[in-house]
C-alpha cells in the first residue's frame, strides 16, 4: 500500500485525538476529581496522561506493525483471536456512544446555564449538537477535519486564557477540602474520569486516511495526549482559584461557567460557554468520524450488520454514523451524567489495559512503558470497582 494514501495532515489528526479527549469530560467531572483527590487532584490527571500515554505509544506501535486501521479489534482478529476481537468491538462501540452522550448532555448543560433557560433547553441543544455533527460527518473526512481543526484551536484559546487568569490568583489553600482524602484518592479520581482521556485511541480507525500513516501515526500520540494532559493539569489548578472548591465540586457540571463568570463578568460566562459547546461539539464530532469507521470495518468482517459497512458518496459510513447518532441522542435525553461517565470509565480502562498487555507480550514497542501501562490501567480498573462496591 502506498505511504501516502490519505488526506489527513498530521494537524487534522491532532484536531481529532485532542477533539476526542478534550470533550465533555473536563468541562462536567472537574468536581468529581477534586472531591476524590482534594489538593492532589491535579496528580490525578497526570496519573490518567501517564497509563494514556503508555496506551498510546502501544497503539501507535501495534498499528504501524500492522499497517492497517481497526485498532484493538484488528489486532486481535490477525491474531486468528475472532470472538474476543467482536466482542472488543461491540464494547468500544458501547463506549463510544456512552462517551458522544455525555458530551451532547454537557453540551445542552453549558448552555442552558448560560441561557438560564427552562428545563427543556438542556436536552433540545443536546439533540441540536448530536444532529449538527452528525450532518458534517456525513459531508466526509475532510469536512470534519476541516471544522476539527478550527474548533480544538479555538477553545484551547479559550481554556488557556482562563487558566492564565486563574493561576495569577494561585493560592495553595484554596485547594483544600474539609475532609482531605488519602493518597488512594487520587487514583480513584484518576480512574473515576479516564474517559477523560479517551479519544486519542480513535486515531487507529483514522489509520488508512493520514497523510505518511506511519509516521503521522508514531508522532502525534505522544503530541496530542500530552497537549490534553497539560491543558487538564491548569485547568485543574486554575478553577479553585477563581471560585474556590466547593464550588467546584457542588456545582460540577457548570463549574468552568462559574470561574468565568468569577473572571470577566457576563462576558466570561459566555466565553467559557461557548469552549464547552466547542469542545464537546468536537468531541462528539471525533467520536462520531472514528467510531463509525470502526463499525464499517467490523461490518465489512461479517460481524456486525452489512448496512454499517455502507458509505454514501462522500465515503462516509452514513449507516454507522446515524446509528451511533441514535443512541447516543437517546442516553443523552434519558440523562443520569455520573452513571455515563462511570460505565464510559471502566470500558475504556479495561481497553487500554488490554491494548498495553498485547504490546508488552508481543514485545511491540519499548516494553519499559508497555509494561507500566499494562499494571497502571489494570490497577486503575480495579480501584474503581473497588470504589463502586464501596470497599475503598
Amino acid at each position: 500500500m502506498s505511504e501516502k494514501k490519505g488526506n489527513l495532515s498530521l494537524l487534522a489528526v491532532w484536531a481529532i485525538g485532542v477533539g476526542g479527549m478534550v470533550g465533555g469530560g473536563i468541562f462536567s467531572t472537574l468536581g468529581v476529581v477534586i472531591s476524590s483527590a482534594g489538593h492532589w487532584a491535579a496528580l490525578s490527571f497526570v496519573l490518567g496522561g501517564l497509563v494514556a500515554y503508555a496506551t498510546g505509544h502501544s497503539l501507535a506501535a501495534l498499528t504501524v506493525q500492522a499497517d492497517e486501521a481497526g485498532g484493538i479489534y484488528t489486532f486481535l482478529r490477525d491474531r486468528k483471536q475472532t470472538t474476543v476481537a467482536r466482542f472488543s468491538a461491540w464494547v468500544l462501540l458501547a463506549g463510544y456512544v456512552l462517551t458522544c452522550a455525555v458530551y451532547a448532555y454537557t453540551f445542552g448543560a453549558y448552555i442552558a446555564h448560560a441561557l438560564n433557560g427552562a428545563a427543556w433547553v438542556s436536552p433540545a441543544m443536546a439533540a441540536l449538537a448530536i444532529v449538527s455533527m452528525t450532518a458534517i460527518n456525513l459531508r466526509g473526512a475532510g469536512q470534519a477535519a476541516g471544522v476539527e481543526i478550527a474548533i480544538v484551536c479555538a477553545k484551547l484559546v479559550i481554556l488557556a486564557l482562563l487558566a492564565a487568569y486563574g493561576l495569577s490568583q494561585f493560592d495553595a489553600g484554596k485547594l483544600e477540602i474539609p475532609q482531605q482524602p488519602g493518597l488512594i484518592g487520587i487514583v480513584v479520581g484518576a480512574a473515576s474520569v479516564f474517559m477523560a482521556y479517551e479519544g486519542f485511541e480513535l486515531l487507529a480507525y483514522d489509520y488508512d486516511d493520514m497523510e505518511d500513516r506511519k509516521a503521522t501515526m508514531r508522532r502525534v500520540m505522544p503530541f496530542a495526549i500530552g497537549s490534553a494532559a497539560v491543558i487538564y493539569v491548569l485547568v485543574c489548578l486554575a478553577v479553585p482559584m477563581l471560585t474556590g472548591t466547593k464550588a467546584v465540586i457542588e456545582n460540577g457540571e457548570v463549574a468552568l461557567s462559574l470561574a468565568g463568570k468569577q473572571a470577566a463578568g457576563t462576558a466570561g460566562l459566555l466565553f467559557v460557554t461557548v469552549a464547552a459547546a466547542l469542545s464537546t461539539a468536537s468531541a462528539i464530532n471525533a467520536t462520531l468520524f472514528s467510531s463509525a469507521r470502526l463499525a464499517r470495518e467490523v461490518a465489512n468482517d461479517d460481524a456486525l450488520p452489512k448496512a454499517m459497512g455502507k458509505i454514501n458518496g462522500e465515503g462516509s459510513p452514513y449507516f454507522a454514523v446515524l446509528t451511533i447518532a441514535v443512541l447516543a441522542l437517546t442516553l443523552a435525553l434519558a440523562g443520569g451524567l455520573d452513571g455515563l461517565v462511570s460505565g464510559a470509565s471502566v470500558v475504556f480502562l479495561l481497553v487500554f489495559g488490554t491494548v498495553n498487555a498485547l504490546a508488552w507480550k508481543e514485545n511491540v514497542g519499548k516494553r519499559f512503558i508497555t509494561m507500566p501501562g499494562t499494571i497502571g490501567a489494570f490497577a486503575a480498573l480495579a480501584v474503581l470497582l473497588a470504589h463502586f462496591a464501596g470497599l475503598i
